[in-house]
């Protein structure tokens, strides 16, 4: 039967295989990293992260923030922190001076397992964390922050399992080397465009045409008037895929538009922040 190309699919054995994976390592862990990308600081978000992690400690960092303004992104920073009741950073890959204050908020939400462990006798160890979220959100350039000063592997932990390794961060913190990964349901069709917008889901999901023409219709007013620019399409030219292709001389031998290449590049130009700043997302 052919695929429905205006449906972006995923695969339920892969997604519960994922999810039962996530929740066994998060008993080996005393706290969690969840990465969110800033551009959508809603979207990228595990449906029911509270039911997933429990009671689990969590720091929410906003990555890629450099690809955002910062006063949109201070707006979703207070938001998420008053509706998850967890501390919420703005980070991205480029900067390394966040890292210390990162260490050491996630090293104090794990101190509280830490103590109730001392106070059954246990020595004191490590806090042990773990690093989440959906794929592409910068889940690996965290890590490898985190990593850089210290790559040491210390192996399994006796009593935890053989197949996990483990790297010392510093001498009070622990990371947990195989990251886990949040899936999504694939129901809500509206937030699985967006993620295909920051290349969140695999290119075999979906149509580059269909969406990038997506995302050219959710820009607001101010978001359209910079691609327009950027694309030097004039303001009494509808915003479509035929029209930046003309504008860019993106054309097939015989004349008509390109459109394929024209939607890779929309959404290649605006992966990389070179149109603007966007947060796809909208509070209210």
């Amino acid at each position: 039967m052919k695929r429905d190309k205006t449906h972006i699919h995923w695969y339920p054995g892969h997604i519960a295989k994922a999810e039962k994976k996530l929740r066994e390592q998060l008993s080996l862990v005393d706290a969690v990293i969840e990465v969110l990308d800033a551009r959508l600081p809603l979207s990228s978000c595990y449906e029911d992260i509270t039911g997933l992690l429990g009671q689990k400690p969590r720091l929410i960092l906003l990555n890629k923030s450099d690809l955002v303004m910062k006063p949109d992104l201070d707006v979703f920073i207070k938001y998420l922190e008053e509706q998850s009741n967890c501390p919420v950073f703005a980070t991205d890959s480029k900067n390394m001076k966040d890292m210390q204050v990162i260490v050491k908020k996630i090293t104090e939400l794990a101190e509280p397992r830490i103590l109730a462990l001392m106070a059954k006798g246990l020595l004191r160890r490590p806090a042990r964390i773990m690093v989440v979220g959906m794929p592409n959100v910068g889940k690996s350039s965290i890590i490898n922050k985190l990593t850089k000063s210290s790559k040491t592997k210390i192996g399994a932990k006796a009593g935890v399992t053989r197949q996990q390794q483990w790297v010392r961060i510093n001498p009070d913190l622990e990371l947990l080397d195989t990251p886990g990964i949040i899936p999504m349901k694939q129901h809500d069709q509206e937030r699985a465009k967006k993620l295909a917008f920051v290349n969140s889901i695999s290119e075999n999901a979906y149509s580059n045409e269909i969406v990038a023409q997506e995302l050219l219709n959710i820009l607001d007013s101010k978001q359209s008037e910079i691609f327009r620019k950027y694309y030097k399409l004039p303001e009494d030219v509808e915003l479509n895929i035929d029209n930046i292709s003309l504008a860019r001389n993106w054309l097939q031998t015989g004349g008509s538009t390109d459109r394929e290449r024209t939607s890779v590049y929309i959404l290649r130009d605006f992966r990389e922040g070179k149109i603007g700043k966007f947060i796809l997302d909208k509070l209210g």
